[in-house]
């Protein structure tokens, strides 16, 4: 066999493959054997027909065409390896000349991983935000905690912002009462905002036994989208009594004894979570400079493939459990049908461009992932996953999963490389080391994704191609 490569543009290629006859005899035995199972033929047993009673009964082109089919996957595979091609998805092939008894000549027209030359990314720098707690975010913090602790007790008055209500509702579309809209004894804090629009201001005023009728657009259900007329009717109306500031809340909400202790882990809580969130903020802004600094050509094929995907998993899986259509979605985000585009477009490419740079890091920097590692990816991934970490396991394994996991884990490592290089200033203009060990362990949880979390999608769909090229 003989092959050659022309570069049609940076991310395609085309293969001409010339491969003599006598190769084809593997393919061609397989291909009388196959024939020789599935027909019958009068004066012979099954099986045991010889070549040219098939040749004669039912065409040599047949037998061509089998054994053609046979063989192109391994000559392709074959000329992509002798010229170390990394192919994305699968090729057009087109069979230019076949002779029987001669040769077959075909071409293959297939996407490639381009080439990538990683610049100096030791210069790189960043701003991000400064880690501050001040006594208004402990304040905060703990005003959330003891608003858990409230307690309520019913009271004979109308019902006021902060009071918690027990409400029947029925909800009507064009005059008819809906299956789902109907609903007793529902507990609502008025004023916040996790029932219907327009509803603090139906039941503020209220007392036990009175109702009252309201317009709202209903959220999700069987009429998602739709204009209703709601009815609403108060049961009861209870006020909730905040415990007081002291040590005896701080001995009930926690295991301090005293409310500074409380309010001193408050701070630590709070400055913690800054500094991951600070980690988090590094690493998409240095992925966002070294992604400026390499010149990284998209596969158009593999961009529309990944855009469609994004499309699907957000139309049919994300919008669809939440009983939104993309339209509403669209409005209720206050977004253009062509801003949508192009922000998905972008953000495709952002996905695609970060696979490529951090898989070219983890080659260039001989990053390997070793088991501790792919365990502790693999329970985090359970947990966001909602799955239990035996479950997410067998899920990938049953799903061929696993070299997904371990290409997210590596690339996650070749981020934290490029981030431990660059300069990272906070706001207040300090240098931010994140070489420590909480800082370090929150960067590496989180990339890849601080290649942002897109970036994990175009990665599977580009990793899923070429397995399936291999394959």
């Amino acid at each position: 066999m003989k092959s050659a490569v022309e570069t049609l543009n940076p991310t395609r290629v085309r293969l001409t493959v010339e491969v003599p006859f006598e190769e084809l005899k593997d393919s061609l035995d397989a291909a009388y054997k196959k024939i020789n199972e599935q027909v019958t033929v009068k004066g012979f047993r099954k099986g045991k027909i010889p070549a040219r009673v098939i040749d004669q009964r039912f065409g040599r082109g047949a037998v061509l065409e089998e054994a053609v089919n046979d063989a192109l996957p391994k000559f392709y595979t074959e000329a992509v390896n002798e010229a170390e091609l990394s192919p994305l998805g699968q090729p057009e092939v087109d069979i230019t000349e076949l002779k029987d008894g001669e040769t077959l000549n075909f071409t293959a027209e297939v996407d490639v991983r381009p080439a990538i030359e990683i610049p100096d990314y030791s210069g790189i720098e960043v701003e991000v935000d400064a880690v501050e707690v001040d006594d208004e975010d402990v304040a905060k913090s703990v005003e959330q905690l003891r608003e858990r602790f409230a307690s309520t007790s019913p009271v004979e008055r109308a019902a006021e912002d902060g009071d918690v209500v027990t409400i029947d509702l029925q909800a009507k579309v064009d005059g008819e009462v809906l299956e789902d809209g109907v609903a007793e004894g529902v507990s609502y804090t008025i004023g916040s905002g996790e029932l219907l629009d327009g509803i603090d201001d139906a039941v503020k005023g209220l007392s036990a036994g009175e109702e009252t009728t309201f317009t709202s657009e209903l959220k999700g259900g069987s009429a998602a989208g739709k204009e209703a007329e709601v009815t609403v009717k108060v049961t009861q109306v209870a006020a909730r009594e905040l415990p007081e500031l002291d040590d005896d809340f701080a001995q009930l909400a926690s295991e301090f004894d005293t409310l500074e202790e409380l309010k001193a882990d408050s701070r630590k809580r709070l400055a913690n979570m800054k500094q991951y969130d600070q980690a988090t903020q590094a690493q998409e802004r240095v992925l966002d400079k070294l992604l400026e600094l390499v010149e990284v050509p998209v596969p158009e094929k593999l961009l529309e493939d990944e855009i469609n995907t994004r499309k699907h998993n957000l139309e049919h899986h994300q919008l669809g459990q939440m009983g939104l259509t993309l339209d509403k979605y669209l409005e209720l985000q206050g977004k253009t049908a062509e801003e949508f585009e192009t922000e998905t477009r972008e953000a495709a490419v952002k996905g695609i461009k970060t696979q490529f740079v951090l898989d070219e890091l983890v080659n260039l920097e001989k990053l390997n992932v070793n088991q501790e590692e792919l365990t502790e990816h693999l329970m985090r991934r359970a947990a966001s996953s909602g799955m239990s970490p035996d479950q997410f396991a067998q899920a990938v394994v049953e799903g061929g999963q696993v070299p997904l996991l371990v290409g997210e884990v590596a690339r996650g490592k070749a981020l934290a490389v490029v981030v431990e290089a660059a300069t990272v200033k906070d706001t207040n203009g300090e240098i931010v080391d994140l070489d420590d060990e909480d800082e370090t362990e929150a960067a590496e949880a989180e990339a890849p994704a601080a290649e942002a979390a897109e970036a994990a999608e175009a990665a599977e769909a580009a990793e899923a191609a070429e397995e399936k090229t291999e394959g």
